[in-house]
Order: structure tokens, then C-alpha cells, then sequence
């Protein structure tokens, strides 16, 4: 099992305090992972704000946040580019923070082919970012993708019957499956039909093997999945919560945090509790608390979230 070398970056001094901006956001949700892998799990699920940009790739961020900024007012939300970068720098963010255990022993499973293309594209030649990079359409670029690895040696040229027992090999029909020798799993913003895979291979890799879901954003699902709620630990969770109406926050192994976000002061907590709470509890938490009138025209939900760190 993965042990002690993340360092204890956000723990033990205030860590379960709403997070002022991407860094100590990071650095707490790195201390989180390190504290639930002290204990032993190697199931765990992180969720961030949607499209937050943590500043790992390269980009125009003056155009960035007139784009976010616009179609926010224009009441459409951050775009599925916004989506995709912001997802994509997060799986970065993992993949550097388990180097210690070897790129061969990291696989970075996107949805489909298309993301991770453009995940290899914007990791090529990063030293940070050492990996197997996969996608679970079993499509044509499906196929593993390695960054960053050294000792690779450059394929022969086979007949046509080889090509083909390669490809078969590979895994490129039939089920998915996490490579040989895989330590780490990070699936990045699976949905339902994902999450029926990822059932079945937790099952068949067994509790040694670590994987983490990235924004698969469990609470949003319509269908059940139980499995995930059971045997998944929530480790780092910052979002809305799940009535809409305020921010919900959680650091391993602190509780779970209720806060109002307005424009005036930092985030304000307004209950806790010891265990994820429920849509009704979240309701009856919010309805309960008093707000002056100047505080409630400041009042806003998923676009505070969107730009909690802007």
C-alpha cells in the first residue's frame, strides 16, 4: 500500500477552515490524501468548484475570465472547455503529487480518446507528469499512453497478424482494464456509464491498488450507486451543496462544513456535521439561519462557487 510521502502540507492547523484561494486549497486536499493514505484507504473520491482553474497549464487568463466572466452573466455557465481544462489540470495536480511511486505505476483514465489526447498533448515533455495516460471509449486512441517514462524502446515493425494480436493484447476490445503493475488509478470526471466499469475493476484489482475518482461528482447522479457511497471516502469535497443553496466543504478526516458565500467578508459556516449530510438536512440548516437584508442581495450560489478562488 501507498504510504507516507506526501508530506503533511494543511494538517493540524485549521485544516477543517474553508480553503482563501487555489494554493491552500490544494495544499489541503494534499494533506487530506496523505492523511487517509496513513490510514489505509484506497478508495477516495475528491471533488473542487466546477471549471476552477488552478494555473497548471498555460493559457490567456485575461481571456479566460472574460470568457467565465461572460457567460456567467449571460446565465449559460463555464463552458465544457472550461470543464474539461479545469478537470484536466486536476488529474496534472495527482499525477505529480504520486511521482514518488513511478510513472509506470500511475494510469490517468479519461472518458474518451478525445481528452486524452488533449492531456498528453498538454503534458508532453513534463517532467511533473510521468504517466500511463488511458481513455475508457476502447475506441482507437484508446490505447495506453506512456509520458515522461524513460527506457522506452522504439517498436519493430511487425506483419499484419502481429499488429492485430497486439492490438487484441492491448486491450482495445472487451472490457477495460487498468494496465500491469498499476499502484495509482485516477479516473478523471467519470460518469454513470464509467462508474459501472470502475465497479467492476475495483473489484477485480482489489483494495492494493489506490484509485481515486476526480470530480466524478456522485452526488449529481441520478442512478444508484451505492458501491460508490459504501466504499468510497470522500477525502476532499468543495462545492455546492446538494440543496443548491450554500457551499459545502469537507477535509478528511474533519467534518463536514455548511458556509454562505457573499460579496462582503470571507465565507461565513453555518453548521457541521460529523457525516455527509443529506439534501434535507443541507434545506433545513440553511433556512434556519438569519441574514440581514444587505447580506441576502449579495446572496449567490453556483456562480460564488465558479469563481470562489477568482
Amino acid at each position: 500500500m501507498i504510504s507516507n510521502f506526501l508530506g503533511r502540507g494543511g494538517i493540524g492547523d485549521g485544516n477543517d477552515s474553508l480553503p482563501r484561494d487555489v494554493k491552500e486549497a490544494v495544499s489541503k486536499c494534499r494533506g487530506a490524501v496523505q492523511l487517509a493514505l496513513e490510514n489505509r484507504l484506497s478508495r477516495m473520491d475528491i471533488e473542487f468548484p466546477v471549471g476552477t482553474d488552478f494555473g497548471v497549464e498555460k493559457k490567456n487568463e485575461a481571456r479566460s475570465k472574460k470568457k467565465l466572466a461572460s457567460a456567467l452573466n449571460d446565465g449559460e455557465g463555464p463552458t465544457k472547455e472550461t470543464f474539461d481544462s479545469s478537470d484536466r489540470e486536476l488529474a496534472r495536480l495527482f499525477v505529480e503529487m504520486f511521482q514518488p511511486v513511478g510513472g509506470d505505476a500511475i494510469s490517468v483514465i479519461f472518458k474518451d480518446g478525445n481528452l486524452a489526447q488533449l492531456a498528453e498533448k498538454n503534458w508532453r515533455g513534463d517532467s511533473g507528469a510521468s504517466c500511463k495516460i488511458m481513455s475508457m471509449d476502447r475506441g482507437k486512441d484508446s490505447k495506453k499512453r506512456g509520458l515522461g517514462m524513460k527506457g522506452k524502446k522504439k517498436k519493430k515493425a511487425i506483419g499484419f497478424a502481429a499488429k492485430m494480436a497486439e492490438e487484441f493484447d492491448d486491450g482495445a476490445s472487451g472490457p477495460f482494464q487498468l494496465p500491469q503493475g498499476c499502484e495509482v488509478a485516477l479516473f478523471v470526471a467519470p460518469g454513470p456509464k464509467e462508474l459501472v466499469a470502475i465497479e467492476r475493476i475495483c473489484n477485480d484489482v482489489g483494495m492494493g491498488t489506490l484509485v481515486i475518482l476526480l470530480n466524478a461528482r456522485l452526488d449529481r447522479m441520478s442512478n444508484n450507486f451505492d458501491f460508490f457511497y459504501d466504499e468510497f471516502e470522500s477525502v476532499y469535497y468543495l462545492s455546492t451543496a446538494p440543496h443548491g443553496a450554500s457551499l459545502m466543504y469537507r477535509s478528511y478526516p474533519n467534518e463536514w462544513i455548511l458556509a454562505r458565500r457573499s460579496k462582503v467578508g470571507s465565507p461565513k459556516t453555518f453548521a457541521r456535521f460529523s457525516d455527509c449530510p443529506t439534501p434535507e438536512e443541507c434545506r433545513e440548516a440553511y433556512e434556519s439561519i438569519e441574514m440581514s437584508k444587505m447580506e441576502e442581495g449579495f446572496e449567490t450560489t453556483l456562480e460564488n462557487v465558479a469563481n470562489w478562488f477568482n
